[in-house]
Parts: C-alpha cells; structure tokens; sequence
C-alpha cells in the first residue's frame, strides 16, 4: 500500500495530503469543543459547521503559501514545525474573529486547544509518514555509525535521504554520549559493538571519525576487524573543508589508514629551497612517485614545471591534471610535458637548456624487480647510464640540483634492479667528488602505499575477484610509505644535500605481507578460508619467492647515521667509488650491454662495490631463449 501511495504522481499526493489535513483540522476542532465542554452538540450545529468549513478553507490556503504541499515528506525535518505553527496560528485566530463576529458559541480555551490539536496532528501526520517511509523503502543495509559526534550526527540525516543504508545504532567512546538517543538512533559503547551486529545483522560499519589521527583510527580498526562487516569511512576534515568531498560521501577503509602514519609538518625553508620561483624538472613525470613530485612541486610556486617522460599516455595524463589544478587555483607556473629516454643525454641538455632548469628529481627508472631480472640489459641502462646521463647533461647545463630517487632494494641487493639503483647512487657519489657544478643527492626508501607494482592494489583486485589473494611467501616483510609523504620528504632531503649525500626516510615499523592480507579480507567483511575454516570467502595462496625477490628489506649499509633537520630523514656514510674507477667499471658494462653479454654483466655487478648477492642464476628471457 505505502509502494502504491508513494508510486502515485505527485499533484495525486497533494491533493491526498490535503485531503488528510481537512479531516484532522476538522478533528482538532471537534476533539478541542469535547476536550473543553466534554459534549459534541455544539459541532452538530449547522452554523458551527459552516464556520469551521470556512476556517479550514482558509487555514488550507496559508499552508500552500507556507510551502507546506511543496515539501517532499520523506525528507522532511522538524524545521516543519515551525511552518505549522505560524498555520495555525493564523487559523486560530480566525477562528475567534469569526466566532465573535458571528455571535456563535465559542468557549474561550476551545481556539487555544484547537490550535494545540491541530499543530500535533498535521506535524505529526508527517513525521509519523515520513518515519514509515523511511522504514519501509530505506530498510537496505544495516549499518552502525562509529562515532556520535558532529561527523556522525551530519551522517545519519544525510543516509535517511537514501534507501542504501539503514543506521540502527551509533558507537562512541565517550560515557557521556552512551545511552542517549540521536535522531531516534541510540548510542552504544564499543563494548557492545559484537552484539550490535549480532542481533542487528549489521553488514557495514561507517567510520565518522574524519578528524581523528591514523593511530587512532588503526586502534579502531583493529577492534573491528574480527567483526563479520565491511568498514567503511567517512573522508578526511581536510576533503571535507575544502569541498573535495560531502559528509556522506562513503569509501572503503583505506590500507593507508592503517599502514600510513600522521605526516609531520613540513619545513617550509626545506619544502621552498629548490622549487619556488625556479624552474625545476622531474624524471619519470607520469610515475607513481613522478606524478606525486609533480603535484607537491606545483603547491610551493615553481616558475616552469618541465614534465619529462617516456610514456606518452602517462605524460598526457599528468599533464592534464596538473594544467586543471594551475587553471583552477590561477597560479603562474608554466608546464612543459617532453617527451623523451632518459638515456639521450643530448636531447637531455637541450631540454635543460631550453628551459633554463635549476633542480631536478631524478625518478625515472625500471623499479619491478621481476621484471628487470627478465630484461637486464634494458634495466642496467635505463637505470644505470640514464641516471649517468641525465647527471652528465645537468653538469653540464649547470643545473645546481640533483636528486636521485633511489630504493631500499639497493641496500645489500639480492637482484638487479637493487644493484643497478646502488650503481646509479655510486655513479652521483663519484661524480660529486670529481666536479664543484651540481650537488648530487640520493633519497632512499621502501615500498609506496598504492604505487604501480605494490601489493595493495592487487590484494584488492583479488579480494573483488573472490580470490585467491597470491602471496609469495608467508615471512615476507616490506616497509611501507604513503606517496605523498615520501614526495614530501624527498623534496624537503634534497634541499639538505651538500653533495654526494645519501639520506634515508625513516619508513616507521615494518609489516608482514601475510599480516596485511588478513586485514585486507576482514575489512571487506569476508573470511578467510583455510584447513580450520573451509567455508570462508577468501584464500591466500603461497607462490614462492619471484626471481630476486627478499624476504627482508634494509635502508641503511654504513655506519654513523646521523639525524638532519627532519624528524624522518636521515643521512649516512656509504661506501664510495672514486670516478676514475668508476669510468672504467662503466666502460666495460656499457660494452657488455652492447654486446648482450648476460654473463659478463653479471660478472661486472657482482664485482661493483654494491653488495650485490643474487638468489637466482641468470634468468634473462631472451639470454636464456637464445641459449636453450
């Protein structure tokens, strides 16, 4: 019946709804003579009749005025209340001049209860409609609001608007709140949140906590997890301020929620040093950390923003993203997307020269270990000799500034994409010391949170899926960053550098893989399923390590580590190569790449003062091809 009601066109409700307010007008006036004299001759009468008719016409005409027949009921708020009110008091003191007008018999407390009656029925007509309604369209998902304060009551009104969720109680940590009632939602203490699902059947859980550090949210989280329910958040207070998203707007926890810490402030001196009103270049523009360097870079005020990249596709999109964000903030920075290998270092200087640049990031570079071990020749000269390059081009284009964005994988490497970074680091630490042109620095860290090639978004692409989730192997740890920290700390270290430095971002605790693929399911609200819970939703699958794969990463391979003028970067001695050396260790890798000698390349990085131990013999897809 309501589904019929509610499928009617609208002029039909309104003439419905005027229809209901005429015969509890009348009711208010009968039930305000009976209340008052406890007898219901008076309304018998022909004259009391015509009289109220009239009034009720009337009192119609100042609700339309009032907009009342406008508002869409299941919508509506106790803001109706007052549009009511002024109604009847309009009706109400029609009523009394009519009456005494027309010498009919009119008790003088009977108007007061008539108006009384009338505001509690045709206010609570609606509310009453507006509570089935949203009773019996919105039942959808079950869900339990976590957290009851402003966040969390600005939640609950905009989720009745919709049929999706269905919000049957709030959880707070706050005694104070516990117990009382929020909308006609009760809140509970988390102490109770087991039972709340239980009897309930929640299926989701909304975080309303935007405001609240990540540690604090983790701690949360963590409660949660056992739980058989999705947990979904609100956006961040910094999203919500600046209207890059609504209250309402509901995502996914996200793995940085539990894994990212809260960023310390930056230091302004180091965030401007390299970048404001110079011209700076990025490497690798359309990469993962590329692109983030990119958008941090914008923020603090470059005169030219020069985007070099090899891939057309991931130039064009950076390129456009970063020309709507100057667009919409009106800011002066001139963008330059080239296109162009690292590897040319003619082309390189032209650029340099062309657009009069005075510091560059340096990120492009091969970085999937597997990947690399399959085509080494490309991986030691994309990040080998396009890291001598793009040094030698800045030298001599007198580029002041020179970061590498180097990797922990380069610390005591186990495969070649490891080496060739910690070649790429002794290839600036050699040429810092043989010239005074450019300082050269290195920025060393681990595993960005939602980069190409990380774990978590193909954990959530598995998890989708219905699973498997494939994990290489059970002990295997990574440290881990959010991106736009790392870009941060990157810019603020190579503001420090002095020349040949190596610092290195502290990444805070390290993680289990294994660990983080738990979490990952039981905040989908799934389970996991193995030999002790057959009927759970998703396994995890073990692959083995892949070709030069660790179970263990390190940052640091020298001593004296000292601290620097950031709480989260710091600086250490590494071993170092002098260049005439290093020239002649060059010479013969280039040579050996010229030649596809996999072997001799081998040999060579096994020589190089890098550490290098590979775990796996060559395994080179077109070496090993040719030699089958």
């Amino acid at each position: 019946m309501l589904t019929f009601l509610l499928s009617l066109p609208r002029p039909v409700k309104r003439i419905i709804t005027l229809a209901i307010d005429v015969v509890l007008l009348l009711c208010a006036f009968w039930f305000a003579f009976w209340v008052r004299i406890d007898s219901m001759t008076p309304v018998s009468s022909l004259p009391h009749w015509i009289l109220i008719l009239s009034i009720v016409f009337v009192t119609l005409i100042f609700f339309i005025k009032l907009g009342l027949y406008r508002a869409v009921i299941r919508y509506i708020t106790a803001k109706i209340l007052v549009a009511v009110a002024i109604g009847m008091i309009a009706s109400s003191m029609l009523l009394i001049i009519s009456a005494f007008y027309t010498n009919l018999f009119l008790p003088r407390t009977v108007p007061i209860i008539y108006f009384a009656f009338g505001l509690l029925m045709i206010t609570g007509s609606r509310l009453t409609l507006r509570m089935l309604i949203n009773r019996g369209l919105t039942l959808g998902t079950k869900i339990i609001i976590y957290g009851a304060g402003a966040s969390g009551r600005q939640l609950l009104p905009a989720l009745s608007q919709a049929s999706e969720y269905y919000p049957v109680a709030f959880v707070d940590d706050n005694p104070r709140l516990q117990g009382t009632v929020m909308h006609g939602v009760t809140v509970y203490s988390p102490k109770k949140m087991a039972w709340l699902v239980e009897k309930y059947e929640v299926k989701k859980i909304l975080l309303a906590m935007p405001s609240a550090s990540r540690a604090r949210k983790n701690e949360v989280i963590k409660q949660l997890e056992g739980l058989p329910c999705e947990v979904l958040s609100i956006p961040g207070m910094v999203d919500l301020v600046e209207g890059k998203a609504s209250i309402d707007t509901l995502r996914k926890v996200s793995i940085t929620d539990l894994l990212g810490r809260d960023p310390v402030d930056p230091v302004p001196e180091l965030i401007a040093r390299n970048i404001l009103d110079k011209s700076v270049m990025v490497t690798g523009a359309g990469g993962s950390i590329g692109s983030e360097l990119c958008r941090q870079i914008l923020r603090n005020s470059p005169q030219a923003l020069v985007l070099y990249e090899v891939s057309e596709y991931s130039l064009y999109a950076i390129e456009r993203e970063l020309a709507e964000i100057i667009k919409s903030q009106n800011l002066r920075t001139t963008l330059y997307p080239i296109l162009g290998n690292v590897q040319d270092q003619e082309h390189l200087e032209r650029v340099l020269r062309s657009f009069k640049t005075e510091t560059i990031y340096h990120a492009a570079a091969y970085k999937h270990v597997p990947l690399v071990e399959y085509n080494v020749t490309d991986g030691v000269r994309n990040n080998v000799f396009g890291t001598l390059a793009c040094a030698q081009a800045a030298i001599a284009c007198n580029v002041p500034k020179f970061v590498l964005i180097s990797t922990d994988k380069a610390v005591r490497p186990t495969n070649t994409m490891g080496a060739t970074k910690r070649l790429a680091e002794l290839v600036l630490q050699g040429l810092s010391s043989s010239q005074n042109t450019t300082c050269f620095s290195m920025v060393r860290f681990g595993n960005v949170l939602g980069s190409s090639g990380s774990v978590v978004p193909l954990f959530e692409k598995q998890i989708s899926a219905g699973g498997p989730i494939t994990l290489t192997h059970p002990d295997i740890i990574r440290y881990f960053m959010t991106i736009p920290e790392a870009a941060q700390l990157v810019i603020q270290a190579g503001a420090m550098g002095n020349g040949g430095d190596v610092f290195v971002l502290d990444m805070g605790e390290p993680v289990k893989i294994i660990d983080l693929a738990h979490r990952m399911v039981t905040l989908s609200g799934l389970k996991l399923r193995d030999a002790e819970h057959p009927t759970g939703d998703i396994e995890i699958k073990t692959t083995g390590l892949r070709p030069g794969e660790k179970l263990f990463e390190e940052l640091l391979i020298g001593e004296n580590v000292m601290n620097t003028l950031h709480p989260r970067i710091l600086t250490a001695n590494e071993v170092m190569m002098p260049w005439a050396e290093l020239t002649d260790f060059l010479q013969q890798l280039n040579d050996a790449c010229s030649r596809f000698d996999q072997q001799r390349i081998r040999e060579l990085l096994l020589a190089a003062p890098t550490g290098f131990t590979p775990t796996d013999e060559i395994c080179d897809v077109m070496w090993i091809n040719s030699n089958s």
